[in-house]
């Protein structure tokens, strides 16, 4: 019964001996490439930034009386979002304490999701009466212009550009942009990303200061925050440049990282409305007034943004009309 077990066994030492004196098969060398993001392009030219042009970026229309829950003006446009059930508000599911999806409840959280509630709840007297629909950095502007959503709520920065095509509220919270860098990796500040490549959101104004550093790095643009740690992960870029808070996000994500270096850029978040909404923008800043005063603002913060240090408060609305 153990010859065909032996006879195998003779076999396999036959074969093994008869390669013996086989060349060894020859190693080519190869380099792993990690292939750039879906939607990843570089950025050759700055975009405007923040705080440039000649308009007041931060200058917002008074609000009036405010109108009771579900009572609004006839003809109006917060009416017209009455009569449509729910606020439709353009959000983020990708920024850690802005806006991120909750993968234990599968909930849109953050700072910029609880105050679009705190403005339905304005609305409807009902703070879910709500549709959040995220979207890309890239993407605020034309929804707007479109009328897909009612308003942008999502880290979205005022500028003269922007103001050609869209209105905002008055600014609800202030930002210093700043790098984020992988630890020991050499990088302290804005001199040293020279001869870097650094990555950023497509859509938004974070590129526009690293072309002014007196040796700009190359930059490359994702279509969200969180594609550029898995960029920098991958290392198919070396740093990120984005607002304090967003870099935080990224660093609660990854500890290998650390946010560096001085400012160098500043951002000041506005509710988006589509252009020539006087109405919707006095209301929007009648919400946000009661924010600031009644502890709301103070509250969501400590529950969103405590881990970035003591609230400074809300900033104070610069109104012209």
């Amino acid at each position: 019964m153990r010859r065909p077990l032996l006879s195998t066994l003779a076999a396999a030492v036959v074969l093994v001996a008869g390669c013996a004196g086989a060349p060894e098969p020859s190693t080519i060398a190869a380099t792993a490439v990690a292939p750039l993001l879906p939607g990843a392009e570089a950025i050759t030219s700055a975009p405007a930034a923040e705080g440039t042009g000649s308009c007041d970026t931060e200058a917002t229309l008074a609000p009036t009386t405010q109108p009771r829950p579900g009572a609004m003006p006839a003809g109006s446009a917060m009416a017209a979002i009455i009569a449509n059930g729910r606020l439709r508000v353009g959000v983020d599911q990708n920024t850690y304490m802005f806006g991120f999806r909750n993968p234990s409840t599968g909930r849109l959280e953050g700072f910029d999701i609880d105050l679009a509630r705190e403005i339905a709840r304005d609305l409807f007297g009902d703070p879910d009466k709500i549709e959040l629909r995220s979207v890309t950095a890239a993407d605020r502007i034309p929804l707007l212009q479109e009328k897909k959503v009612d308003m942008i709520v999502r880290t979205f920065s005022a500028t003269c550009e922007r103001r050609r095509e869209v209105d905002f509220s008055s600014v609800y919270y202030r930002a210093a942009q700043r790098i984020a860098a992988p630890r020991g990796a050499g990088i302290g500040n804005g001199a040293g990303l020279a001869g870097k490549r650094v990555c950023v959101a497509k859509g938004t104004t974070a590129a526009a200061p690293l072309f002014t550093l007196p040796t700009p790095p190359t930059v490359l643009g994702v279509t969200n925050w969180t594609d550029c740690l898995v960029a920098l992960q991958q290392g198919t870029v070396d740093a990120i440049s984005g607002d304090e808070p967003i870099l935080a996000g990224l660093v609660a994500q990854d500890r290998n990282l650390e946010v560096v270096g001085d400012p160098i850029g500043a951002g000041a978040y506005a509710v988006g409305v589509p252009r020539g909404s006087d109405e919707l923008v006095r209301f929007v800043n009648g919400v946000l007034d009661r924010a600031r005063t009644d502890g709301t603002w103070q509250r969501i913060y400590a529950q969103h943004l405590s881990t970035l240090g003591p609230s400074q408060g809300p900033p104070v609305p610069r109104y012209v009309g």
